[in-house]
């Protein structure tokens, strides 16, 4: 298994890490840390010596009932970060985490190679901003927005609807003329979803595999295992690293993770005993 996106490849032939990166005041685990486009950069570089696989770039916090930002404040965020470790000649991919095909095109043209969209390429143009270019995608499923996704999210069979959303994305893509090798995805753990709906997903990993695009699984410090331990946000590494590995033995390719050395020296484990 492999993802193309733009001048670079990533095998997935074994799991690997997206490190991330908030260049945000308001993100639900560490946001403030990196708001500064220095702190932001400083944050990235150690990652990649921790072993990340991609940087995943984000100037507007998904968390629920976070505010909204401008594009405007967005690109301000975001495009110094992407230009300064491109100019440094970083070895990984940068993904861009938007929903705004604005931002999708401006982080494109400043280096960044995947686009990591929580609305599915859903937003007028996104679907355009990346099929106008050679980067890859990831779809991730949400049901509502951040503001309204945690008030009382229903389904009738959450595997079912989310395998159905990624498959009508996947086939907008292709339809679109982005080829299944630049294809990512992702159920969208916490997203709409109660912990119910979170951990039938989470144990139903491989119906997701059938659609034959490489599945990012982001679970790092989320609510659900918070409300399996009983641990703060800042208290999680253990529960995190618990659900990468999980989740890379059901066959995940890439976890979305905060703490990057951990995580990697976790999935060495799972490598080297599958």
């Amino acid at each position: 298994m492999q993802l193309h996106c733009a001048n670079f490849t990533l095998d997935l032939s074994t799991p690997k890490v997206m490190g991330i990166v908030n260049v945000t005041p308001d993100s639900f685990s560490d946001g403030g840390k990196f708001a500064r486009t220095d702190a932001a950069i400083a944050q990235a570089m150690q990652l990649i010596d921790e072993g990340a696989s991609v940087l995943d770039i984000g100037g507007e916090s998904t968390r629920p009932n976070a505010t909204p930002v401008p594009e405007d404040e967005e690109l301000l965020r975001v495009i110094p970060v992407i230009e300064a470790l491109v100019a440094r000649q970083i070895p990984v991919p940068i993904s861009i985490d938007t929903y705004k095909p604005g931002v999708m095109r401006a982080a494109i043209a400043a280096g960044a190679s995947i686009v990591n969209d929580v609305r599915g390429l859903q937003e007028p143009g996104a679907l355009e901003a990346v099929a106008g270019s050679d980067a890859g995608v990831c779809i991730m499923h949400m049901q509502g927005t951040p503001q309204t996704m945690q008030e009382n999210p229903h389904y009738e069979d959450v595997v079912a609807e989310v395998k159905a959303f990624l498959s009508q994305q996947r086939d907008a893509c292709l339809a679109a003329g982005i080829s299944q090798e630049r294809i990512m995805l992702d159920p969208g753990f916490g997203f709409g979803k109660t912990r119910i709906h979170n951990i039938t997903l989470a144990k139903s990993l491989a119906e997701l595999l059938a659609l034959g695009c490489p599945l990012l699984v982001g679970l790092s410090r989320k609510s659900v295992l918070g409300q399996m331990t009983g641990h703060d946000v800042d208290a999680r590494l253990h529960a995190s690293v618990a659900a990468a590995v999980v989740s890379a033995m059901q066959g995940a390719h890439l976890l979305r993770v905060h703490d990057v050395k951990a995580t990697v020296e976790a999935l060495k484990v799972v490598a080297a005993l599958k």
